[in-house]
């Protein structure tokens, strides 16, 4: 068996989590610092739920990825 080929794949696949949730991170910063108390206009609602929804599947690629480690 090569064993520096599988070396190498577990490292792709850990550089691949660690980007996975440096983007988790950055969408979940943008919402923060995008939430005020008063209301949004149609154009900043839009936004934040094109933030939200690619958050939804970050953190589901995240448990997809996870589970198959």
């Amino acid at each position: 068996m090569n064993m520096p080929v599988l070396d190498d794949a577990r490292k792709a696949g850990a550089q691949a989590s660690a980007r996975l949730a440096e983007i988790h991170d950055c969408l979940t910063l943008a919402l923060d610092a995008s939430q005020r108390p008063q209301g949004y206009s149609q154009g900043e609602r839009e936004a934040r739920s094109y933030v939200r929804s690619a958050l939804r599947r970050t953190e589901q690629l995240m448990r997809v990825r996870h589970a198959t480690a």
